[in-house]
């Protein structure tokens, strides 16, 4: 039994399908079929049922292949415990952000970290919070930044700042001419909202009352956004479809002309959410994410409010 053999199967059970996993792996897949058959017989009990387009994971293998996930995070352990003796700033930060937090907080900040931790590059992606956790937890990711509320075994979560909801309207909405809005008004429109999956169409939903029964009744509209970024919708209430909600730091009216949208406040107390960066408790380079949090909170975002450290999410 070797660790790779165990990144195998751990890739199987993960992919559900051998030219996948041996894609991930960066093998062929002749080659990973091999290695798992030859685990399965050293261990004497089938770790996956194979079928004509998918693999199936047996009871017994589940078991098996969750261990195998925890030897290899020890594993990989033993090396970054090594390299805690080395310079922490010195390597690449793999981070993870949620759709809407990505494409506004990581240019200033990319640019940031660049000035004060120049030889700490990071790899950056975005997903969906459930997808990122998972990531984190299996060591694919050393930090994320993600919207609370947010708790995971093992994993510590640091607010960062409180980031308020504005409100995105078409220039020809009458709404214009108010100086904010009152967030039950907002059920009576047309309001335009991410997909299922994102936590931000949760949080909207949460703060505008007669909202969700809104959507419900939009069926049509709502399939018709379902899944788009915060861009998409922004284009479409330039276009005049509806209004939206949206992030402070994602609001932008700089990207189209003021005779196409405005942006408005709420009424206080207006909307908001917290976010925060999330680790490993046992990730050992505690000065990295601490370059990454300065790095954050250094960032020009005028219109956020940095949390206290003893603040709990």
């Amino acid at each position: 039994m070797t660790l790779t053999e165990l990144r195998y199967i751990v890739a199987l059970a993960r992919h559900r399908h051998f030219g996948r996993a041996a894609e991930a792996c960066f093998v062929s897949q002749p080659t990973l079929s091999v290695a798992v058959k030859k685990l399965e017989d050293e261990l004497g009990v089938a770790l996956f049922e194979r079928r004509k387009n998918e693999v199936q994971v047996t009871a017994t293998g589940e078991r098996i292949i969750a261990q195998a996930q925890r030897v290899l995070e020890e594993a990989d352990a033993i090396v970054d415990l090594a390299h805690a003796h080395q310079d922490q700033l010195a390597a690449p930060l793999r981070l993870g952000a949620i759709y809407t937090i990505g494409p506004y907080l990581l240019p200033p900040l990319i640019a940031m970290l660049h000035e004060q931790a120049p030889h700490m590059p990071l790899v950056v992606q975005e997903n969906f919070t459930a997808r990122l956790a998972e990531q984190l937890r299996q060591g694919e990711l050393d930090a994320v930044l993600l919207s609370l509320p947010f708790a995971d075994p093992g994993i510590v979560t640091l607010p960062l700042y409180d980031e308020p909801f504005v409100v995105l309207l078409p220039a020809s909405h009458p709404w214009t001419a108010r100086e904010a809005i009152a967030a039950e008004a907002l059920g009576g429109e047309t309001l335009l909202l991410l997909g299922a999956g994102h936590c931000f169409r949760e949080q909207v939903m949460s703060a505008c009352p007669g909202c969700r029964a809104e959507a419900t009744a939009r069926g049509g509209l709502q399939q018709a956004v379902e899944g788009s970024s915060l861009e998409t919708i922004r284009h479409m209430v330039a276009s005049g479809m509806g209004i939206t909600v949206l992030p402070c730091t994602a609001a932008g009216a700089e990207r189209y002309s003021q005779r196409l949208v405005v942006i408005r406040r709420f009424q206080a107390p207006a909307p908001s959410r917290r976010v925060a960066l999330a680790w490993r408790s046992s990730f050992p380079r505690p000065k990295a994410i601490e370059a990454l949090r300065r790095a954050v909170l250094a960032c020009e975002l005028s219109c956020v409010q940095p949390v206290s450290r003893d603040a709990k999410g």
